[in-house]
């Protein structure tokens, strides 16, 4: 493994692409801590620390996926998501309108469908932007809204109109620059810009989490002013990082192998025999989709009752949103109930059985034992429901492991969250996946991948349609020049945070 990642340096292309790469992402996180104009962080970070347990819920998930850019009030505080919405949302609209999904068929449908979401990207980050400017606006409301009380401080320093303005066209900018930036990575950079920024914003919160974590080890214990118990929590942190991570890589790769045979065809004087191959069908065909919506609904379901609950007239409903907090009974039950419904809703969304079985019979294809047509979709289904079960219940394991950590174990939640659970899914799905493409490019100039004995996930892997497009375009016109500016940007910026850390 370790010589793969030697190769990678000696191919001038590949190595190019890793520094544009790492100079695009250390350009998102300056504009990550680069706090709005006229917006007090002082008076923002003392709102953060009020607030309980800032990582739960939709705002402290949308926070840890912009790497904290939210809550520090930055021009990149929207982050990669509203794009990420609008991927979703057009994936959704073409799964259920006859139109779009004509449309992603024709030759130049998908230029179409990328552009339509560029123009959801911005109608979204509108929104999104004027709702967050309008939280740093009245953050009393917001602050009993969330069951925070008495709190009286004033974020913005300037005219609440013109920051209003200012700052929600400021975002919504922030947020189609991370779209440039994510679109560049794929096609300058090792591709899935989109999923990498997520995953720095991700993995961003690691150092400080492990520097809070280390410095509460350090102190004494609640009560007790001892440290006896430093230990037992430091070894139970990494026993979750490595059992969580290999059952995460473990899931992530498991594929049932439906078995395929193709019958002998002739094609004008060209004979193509019979061959058996298989058709890989997902455990976890969802992903981490069913977890984020899960989690929006509670946390949409419960922030409109907590401030109904401030009401006189509905003080029947002050504790309600409390039951929909972690480590209450009916969190759990809800959360677990919606993850699993979710899990289904996505699958029979985006897997077509009847699709495949047409693609199969067109092409001479089927299934043993299974007769062709209506039949081979039938058992199709029948297999990706019983997967979908089982990929059910580890993504419910996955979004309510750490709570079961944090509320029973009293581990330390910002970091508990940061290595596993719905981050945890995330990052190492991403990583196998970024290093599938890179892998490709390492056989294509006839060097080991980053298995000797397989390819990632046991088998061989197929070359996606994204890994050849950035395989064939070559090295993109006046990408050498890029990379030594980004490269330069990037040792500058390493250099000045070390010196930052050091100094403090």
């Amino acid at each position: 493994m370790f010589s793969a990642f030697i190769n990678c340096w000696k191919i001038p292309e590949l190595r190019n692409r890793i520094i544009v790469t790492l100079g695009l992402l250390f350009i998102s996180r300056i504009g990550g801590n680069l706090p709005l104009p006229g917006l007090d962080p002082t008076v923002l970070t003392d709102f953060i620390k009020s607030l309980p347990q800032t990582g739960e819920g939709f705002v402290g998930l949308y926070n840890m996926f912009t790497g904290g850019a939210m809550l520090k009030g930055a021009i990149f505080a929207l982050g990669i998501m509203p794009y990420i919405s609008a991927s979703i949302i057009m994936q959704l609209m073409g799964a259920v309108v006859p139109s779009l999904a004509r449309l992603r068929n024709e030759e130049n449908g998908q230029q179409k469908i990328a552009q339509y979401t560029r123009y959801m990207t911005i109608a979204i980050a509108l929104l999104q932007a004027f709702i967050i400017v309008g939280m740093f606006c009245n953050p009393a409301t917001v602050s009993q809204a969330v069951g925070v009380q008495g709190f009286t401080g004033e974020m913005v320093i300037i005219n609440k109109t013109l920051f209003t303005v200012m700052g929600t066209l400021i975002l919504t900018a922030g947020a189609v620059i991370m779209l440039w930036l994510g679109e560049q990575i794929t096609q300058r950079g090792i591709g899935n810009g989109a999923s990498i920024l997520i995953v720095l914003g991700i993995v961003a919160d690691i150092p400080q989490a492990l520097s809070s974590f280390v410095a509460l080890l350090a102190g004494p214990v609640a009560g007790s002013g001892t440290t006896d118990n430093g230990l037992e929590h430091l070894l139970g942190m990494i026993l979750l990082f490595v059992a969580g991570t290999a059952a995460l890589v473990a899931i992530t790769q498991a594929v049932r192998k439906i078995p395929v045979q193709y019958a002998k065809r002739v094609v004008g004087r060209k004979v193509f025999n019979g061959q058996s191959v298989y058709l890989p069908l997902k455990v976890n065909y969802a992903g981490v989709m069913p977890v984020i919506f899960a989690g929006a609904i509670i946390s949409f379901l419960a922030m409109p009752l907590g401030w109904l609950a401030t009401k006189p007239a509905l003080s029947f409903l002050l504790g309600v949103p409390e039951q929909f907090q972690p480590g209450r009974v009916v969190y759990y039950v809800v959360m677990g109930a919606l993850v699993f419904v979710f899990s289904y809703f996505w699958v029979s969304v985006m897997f077509k059985p009847i699709q495949v079985a047409d693609d199969l019979k067109k092409n001479n294809g089927y299934i043993p034992g299974v007769r062709p047509g209506e039949h081979t979709a039938h058992y199709l289904e029948f297999v990706m429901n019983r997967l979908t079960f089982a990929g059910g219940v580890f993504l419910v394991v996955i979004a309510l492991l750490p709570d079961l950590f944090i509320y029973n174990f009293d581990f330390y939640p910002r970091l508990a969250r940061v290595i596993g659970g719905t981050s945890g899914l995330i990052t190492v799905g991403v990583i196998l996946d970024t290093m599938r493409q890179v892998e490709t490019l390492l056989l294509q100039r006839h060097y080991d991948g980053f298995l000797k004995k397989s390819r990632i996930g046991g088998v061989a892997i197929p070359q996606s349609a994204q890994s050849r497009r950035i395989a064939d375009i070559g090295q993109p016109s006046g990408l050498g020049r890029l990379t030594y500016v980004l490269l330069t940007i990037f040792v500058l910026g390493f250099i000045a945070f070390g010196i930052t850390t050091f100094a403090n």
